[in-house]
């Protein structure tokens, strides 16, 4: 991976176990369970993405298993008394489906994910055609990156552009993915636009800022 902002497509996994609308409920908890995975994209046609059934969507069943449905005949417990009785995935399934472009940031999927406290996202085209699934597992790779290849994004997409007269004097050193600014810069006024623009790098856990205005030498030639 290389430069960044890096996109959803650099870090999802493109090989999905997927499900149609009439799959039976047994068949879904089994390939959650051979997969390993908390959620199966349910398409339909040619591989468009028309819902999501998760974990949560198949424990209503066991929830009201022994229960009285009176009980629980409150507005905000319907869904979930109705998904008690689904047997396909058609009738279990979150939909629309929350889906993200393959090309979105890793920031909004990230904040995707936060918002709506969900794991994994499936990933899709213009026409809603799946693509992979990116999880916060995926999202996280990012971090992997050697603190070398995070050096030279920062040397050469922040520094070079932002200072290219004092580049030269300007240290780049990266530590466990936390950046280190030294050196002297011929204006003060983009030294806050550096700070932010190496934070944005992706895979950069922190940055450490010391980067100062060269200091204002004398003519020795005026003094008496």
């Amino acid at each position: 991976m290389h430069g960044s902002p890096h996109i959803v497509s650099d870090v999802m996994t493109p090989t999905v176990v997927a499900i149609g609308r009439d799959a039976p409920f047994k068949d879904i908890v089994r390939l959650m369970e051979q997969w390993k995975v908390s959620a199966l994209p349910v398409l339909e046609g040619e591989g468009r993405v028309v819902g999501v059934v998760s974990e949560a969507d198949l424990l209503p069943k066991e929830e009201f298993r022994d229960s009285d449905p009176d009980r629980f005949t409150q507005l905000s417990r319907l869904p979930d008394l109705a998904k008690a009785g689904g047997l396909t995935a058609g009738e279990l399934m979150s939909s629309p489906a929350v889906t993200v472009r393959a090309n979105a940031t890793l920031a909004e999927a990230a904040r995707v994910m936060a918002r709506l406290k969900i794991k994994r996202l499936p990933v899709v085209d213009d026409v809603d055609v799946l693509q992979g699934v990116v999880s916060r597992a995926d999202l996280l790779k990012v971090f992997l990156r050697e603190d070398e290849e995070l050096t030279e994004e920062v040397r050469h997409e922040v520094i070079d552009h932002l200072f290219p007269l004092s580049a030269d004097h300007i240290q780049v050193e990266v530590s466990e993915g936390v950046v280190a600014l030294t050196g002297w810069v011929d204006s003060t006024a983009l030294i806050p636009v550096a700070e932010r623009l190496a934070r944005a790098v992706e895979g950069v856990v922190d940055v450490r800022c010391h980067l100062a205005q060269a200091s204002v030498r004398s003519d020795p030639s005026s003094e008496t």
